[in-house]
């Protein structure tokens, strides 16, 4: 009788099915993917504004190969876009391989600040109350996932990141955020929820999106929002909304400062009520 050799046995990693490719991270340049086939989007333009928004404070200078990872787009992509930059004035590379950006740049967000109604209303606003109250004050509108502040003046230094016009903080975390998101339709708010990443920025940063829900229900009873050490330990913030004449909120007016100078019972008592001021005078400005 003839025996059949005996098959070896599979080691528990060989029975095991294939572990799935890790799925690509998303980057700025794949956004433009789903504008592929529109006839009308202008891609070499959409490039040139991902190059240019990759700069940061904290990379304020960066090689063709840094911009090419960084973006998503090709190195022949970045060059060209850097090219055409540079010879507008918008950026350059003094040593010909990091390149940065160029003051000419700032011709583009006073252009904006300037041509806004809402910006140009809330700065002399905002200068008069820091002139009386000596704290430092903000307004903000909400762009996609973040807060962008449009105005702002600054009397002491409240924060370790320098604020300034034009700079995005989550909304999800900060005071000015949770106004605007608080006061979005019930569908774009869900849109938001759906997709938003809670990142703990400190150990009191709300991370579910459950009580950030629940949160933002009492924000738009109260009328206000104040965040504690959410974003930055020792920054507590309090936040109003300003009201268009339809009755959209169109921004947020905000008071930043140091949690152990101001306290919550301080900011509630003492400042509320002249941001409420505030923004009814920029709201009635508006209309």
């Amino acid at each position: 009788m003839s025996l059949t050799p005996r098959q070896p046995l599979a080691s528990a990693a060989e029975s095991l099915p294939p572990t799935p490719p890790a799925a690509a991270k998303p980057t700025p340049a794949s956004s433009l993917d789903v504008f592929t086939g529109d006839p009308n989007f202008m891609t070499s333009l959409a490039r040139g504004l991902i190059v240019i928004q990759a700069f940061t404070q904290q990379s304020p200078q960066m090689t063709i190969s840094q911009l090419s990872v960084k973006t998503g787009l090709s190195r022949a992509a970045v060059r060209r876009c850097l090219y055409t930059l540079t010879k507008l004035g918008f950026a350059g590379a003094e040593d010909g391989s990091r390149y940065s950006l160029r003051p000419r740049m700032l011709t583009l967000s006073h252009t904006y600040t300037t041509s806004n109604t809402l910006s140009t209303a809330a700065q002399p606003i905002l200068e008069r109350m820091s002139a009386a109250l000596r704290e430092s004050f903000s307004v903000a509108t909400l762009d996609g996932e973040d807060i962008v502040y449009i105005a702002r003046t600054q009397v002491n230094r409240v924060m370790a990141v320098d604020l300034h016009i034009g700079s995005r903080l989550p909304a999800y975390c900060t005071s000015m955020g949770r106004i605007l998101l608080a006061y979005l339709p019930p569908e774009q708010l869900e849109q938001y929820l759906a997709k938003a990443v809670l990142t703990p920025h400190t150990t009191r940063t709300i991370t579910s999106v459950e009580k950030l829900r629940l949160t933002l229900r009492n924000v738009r009873r109260n009328g206000y929002a104040l965040v504690d050490q959410e974003y930055e330990v020792g920054l507590r913030s309090l936040a109003v909304p300003v009201f268009a004449s339809s009755g959209r909120v169109v921004a947020t007016l905000n008071l930043s400062g140091n949690a152990p100078r101001l306290s919550v019972l301080e900011m509630q008592s003492r400042f509320l009520n002249h941001l409420r001021n505030a923004a009814n005078e920029l709201g009635a400005f508006l209309n």
